[in-house]
């Protein structure tokens, strides 16, 4: 049995997601990942599910984002394997269809020609199919062995980037602390993690703690909302609007067990 082919449809206009979901329903190759109109939800999808390409759509007046913000973001992210890229667009202009390639789009149909429609922009990604399915294996067979040492270096500046995302300044004293909590946990969950980090700093586990959770408060106090929004993805149950301790590392553990 061939594998199915996993399709991301990044798309702003009701219609044309129902005549795509519609249309791929009807083929049993093809499996329709999910749906959004939001380019940064977009990126999170690609990372938890890695489809093999997305049909991205540039303009997205009616969710949020844009495609350029979409591959920009994708250029980025430490993926596994990079999923082929179907631009659909309602953009002429010469600049911006350019842009698009060189940031990493791989094929570009316009819907304002005749032949545009879901059923033309289905086939070609079937007719493509065996293509992006080799290109994808090769990836993953030709991957280069990291170390440990490389490959914790490559966490440990995926961790910092991140906090840096949220506005948790690496001068906080639980910036370290919560990297290496991220990095204690990603490799093997502790029961008593602060007790592990304050055998390593020879400090009580109540400070390490306490110094933790408080880079985190800063960060939720400071922060313009609408990066936290953006970059700070997970549900927060704490009644106080601020990620608990466990719940801010558990978070960026799971990213992290997606991406590498």
């Amino acid at each position: 049995m061939e594998r199915e082919l996993i399709i991301l449809l990044v798309e702003d206009d009701e219609k044309a997601c129902e005549e795509l979901r519609s249309y791929i329903e009807q083929t049993s190759d093809i499996h329709l990942q999910g749906i959004t109109n939001n380019s940064t939800e977009a990126l999170e999808l690609v990372r938890s599910g890695l489809p093999d390409a997305v049909i991205l759509d540039l303009e997205l007046h009616y969710g949020g984002g844009n495609g350029l913000f979409f591959l920009d973001g994708l250029k980025k992210m430490n993926l596994s394997h990079r999923p082929y890229i179907l631009v659909t667009t309602n953009n002429s202009s010469v600049i911006t269809l350019e842009q698009a390639r060189s940031m990493g789009a791989d094929f570009i149909m316009a819907k304002y020609e005749s032949q545009y429609s879901a059923q033309y922009v289905v086939e070609f990604l079937r007719m493509m199919s065996d293509v992006i399915l080799e290109a994808k294996a090769q990836t993953q067979n030709s991957a280069p062995v990291v170390s440990e040492e490389e490959r914790t270096r490559s966490l440990t500046q995926r961790i910092h980037r991140e906090l840096d995302f949220v506005g948790i300044s690496p001068k906080a004293i639980g910036y370290q602390y919560l990297t290496d909590a991220i990095l204690l946990t990603f490799h093997d969950p502790q029961p008593n993690l602060c007790r592990k980090l304050s055998e390593k700093y020879h400090k009580t586990d109540v400070s390490i703690e306490r110094a933790m959770q408080n880079a985190i408060n800063r960060a939720w106090r400071t922060s313009d909302p609408d990066d936290l929004l953006e970059h700070y993805t997970a549900r927060i149950r704490s009644d106080k609007g601020v990620p608990t301790l466990m719940e801010f590392v558990s978070h960026y553990v799971n990213v992290l067990r997606l991406e590498y």
